[in-house]
């Protein structure tokens, strides 16, 4: 009967253990997740303020530095490893559309610190009409998107105004699936990014984010420790294409944002899978 409880004893104790250590870890990350906002929010009102009357005073374009400090330092501050791997096709010097998938409120500091020149986004309109925040919106340079870009005169304005924007040598950078990522993987493309490309002539460059979902995910305040890689891909010419060449251009591009993002899941998946194996097996060596 005592054997018979010792062995008994023996299989649960791992899995307590197990749990144990579960709460631990769990524990130190909500508090790591709370230590880290507090930070950033410390950091981020009085910079924020200071670079925006900084950019009543002095074109954006001329005070570029502090701006792109302050961005790699709201990724520091949130505990963020951050790295930027540039395809040898890429030329930074050409003014060009960016097209990135889209995972969290941090892409926007992400970005600014990985892509090396002037470059600037597109936001809805209506944003563009709140208080101060709108002034400073069109201050820094970016595009109104009408609320019902689907409707032809409203599309046709927002093309008028991205390329008025890229003609001044002002790169773009698109969230081509329009939504956040709920599930890590990158979701279909819309089509406006792409019909941008064919109309202006200007190139696109495709962007990959890896590690941010990691990170950080919509519908949660948790920060986890993580290593985000941007990969800059090879610029893609799109002059001369025709309507008729769009669909295939965003099917392309795509498959290049998404190869690094799949890649990195399909390894953390498998690295999931090999430690439930290793915990298994040194479960039975115990017993």
């Amino acid at each position: 009967m005592r054997i018979e409880r010792l062995k008994a004893f023996a299989l649960v104790r791992p899995q307590r253990e197990f749990r144990r250590t579960s709460r631990l870890r769990q524990l130190y990350l909500v508090l790591r997740s709370a230590f880290l906002w507090t930070v950033s929010i410390l950091h981020f009102f009085p910079v924020c303020t200071f670079l925006v009357l900084l950019g009543m005073f002095v074109d954006p374009r001329k005070n570029d530095r502090p701006q792109r400090w302050f961005f790699r330092n709201v990724l520091r501050l949130a505990g963020v490893r951050f790295q930027v791997r540039y395809a040898p096709g890429f030329d930074p010097t050409r003014t060009s559309i960016f097209v990135c998938n889209h995972v969290n409120i941090f892409d926007a500091f992400v970005i600014y610190s990985a892509i090396p020149q002037f470059v600037r986004g597109l936001e809805l309109e209506t944003h563009f009409k709140i208080p101060a925040y709108g002034w400073m919106m069109k201050r820094f340079g970016n595009i109104p998107v009408p609320k019902d870009s689907n409707n032809p005169a409203a599309f046709r304005r927002l093309l008028r105004r991205a390329k008025q924007a890229l003609d001044d040598g002002i790169s773009l950078i698109i969230f081509a699936e329009g939504t956040r990522t709920r599930t890590g993987r990158v979701g279909p493309f819309q089509r406006g990014a792409f019909v941008l490309a064919q109309y202006t002539g200007y190139p696109i460059v495709p962007m990959s984010i890896v590690g941010s979902y990691e990170f950080h995910r919509t519908g949660s305040w948790m920060l986890y420790p993580s290593t985000i890689t941007v990969y800059i891909h090879d610029t893609i010419e799109t002059k001369g294409m025709r309507k008729e060449d769009i669909d295939a251009l965003m099917e392309r591009v795509h498959r290049i944002v998404a190869e690094p993002v799949e890649r990195a899941l399909a390894q953390r998946e498998g690295t999931l899978e090999m430690s439930r194996a290793s915990w298994s097996a040194a479960a039975s060596r115990r017993h």
